[in-house]
């Protein structure tokens, strides 16, 4: 059996004739062969990102169907407002499995899948990039936001900055509610674009430069009613943070309800919420109420201490320990204190 292609797309009938004789039937009904490639969609898990976890491709054939071998790709932007698309390490062969794990990823990151059948094989279009998104700083790309919180009223307007080493960025907006990808005005280097809110909208943020890709911040507007203040980026254990309900005049009232996750978190009624130390059980989705209005949930992330830090105080541990065998070691800590964790004991 020959593997269809685009060019068998047709109408076709038949008829039959005899062994012997020149006697044959009537045509037959005409049938219309329409010859497609799947539509494949990717999704990734988590969306969000904790840098360094593992990050799950899976690649789905629409409608569904069986015997392909999947082939999965890194989206790397391009100058044309769209992706190239570059083989994953040991993925050029295809797998029979539609999914896909790619270990350790650190930042914000972009995916692509296609798929192939038959003898010679048959390949699918690439699926629509797909995207892991991370709130952790590059080195190299940043994203800040002015107002610096998530939820922001519709007749304001932001301010994204993209930053890095890069002489010309352009700025992503992926909307939440309808998965809906759009490149807008391009952003050149320590340059700000200045968005009009217009319509009440989800949507996630960031910024691309050839291979490198920024932060990305979550941002929501609304087109009356109360917005929570709270910070765009994680907030680091120890730091505090103070929560705000603000109205569409500008107004702080002060009786206004907190909730995290939905549970009702302040006894009385104030107009601010303050935690002094952040700790990593702060995290969570938080949201106001002020009146009967309330408003959406923003989730607060928490920046853990870092694995240095952590390594550090080890280092320390097992010198002082030696120390208390040893006097002369004390030294040989000191030394080694100041030249490897000057930034953690600050």
């Amino acid at each position: 059996m020959e593997a269809l292609s685009s060019q068998h797309q047709g109408e076709y009938r038949c008829k039959g004739n005899k062994l012997r004789g020149a006697q044959s039937t009537d045509w037959s009904n005409t049938v219309t062969l329409t010859v497609f490639r799947p539509k494949l969609v990717l999704s990734v898990s988590p969306s969000w990102l904790i840098p360094g976890a593992s990050v799950t491709l899976i690649c789905h054939t629409e409608p569904p169907s069986a015997g392909w071998s999947f082939y999965w790709f890194k989206a790397v932007p391009n100058s044309q407002d769209s992706y190239t698309y570059e083989p994953l390490p040991g993925t050029s062969s295809g797998t029979a499995n539609n999914s896909f794990t790619v270990h350790g990823q650190t930042h914000t990151a972009g995916y692509a899948c296609s798929a192939g059948r038959g003898d010679p094989p048959i390949y699918t279009q690439h699926s629509r990039p797909t995207f892991v998104w991370s709130s952790g700083v590059h080195p190299s790309a940043s994203l800040t936001v002015n107002p610096d919180r998530v939820q922001h009223f519709t007749s304001e307007s932001l301010s994204l900055t993209c930053e890095g080493s890069s002489s010309q960025w352009r700025l992503i907006r992926f909307l939440t509610d309808d998965s809906l990808l759009s490149f807008l005005p391009p952003a050149t280097i320590n340059g700000s674009t200045y968005i009009k809110n217009e319509a009440p909208r989800k949507a996630v943020y960031w910024c691309e430069s050839g291979t490198e890709f920024s932060n990305a911040v979550n941002i929501s507007t609304h087109s009356d009613g109360v917005i929570l203040v709270s910070p765009v980026y994680p907030v680091p254990v120890g730091e505090s943070v103070t929560l705000l309900c603000v109205m569409k005049t500008g107004n702080i009232p002060s009786d206004v309800f907190f909730y995290k996750n939905n549970k009702l978190i302040e006894n009385e009624r104030r107009g601010e919420m303050k935690i002094s130390a952040v700790s990593e059980s702060d995290e969570g989705f938080y949201k106001c109420q002020y009146n009967g209005r309330e408003s959406a949930q923003s989730w607060m992330a928490v920046q853990c201490k870092s694995s240095a830090h952590f390594y550090c105080i080890i280092i320390i541990s097992v010198f002082i320990l030696s120390s208390l065998i040893d006097p002369w070691k004390l030294m040989t800590l000191s030394l080694l204190v100041v030249k490897l964790c000057p930034l953690s004991i600050s």
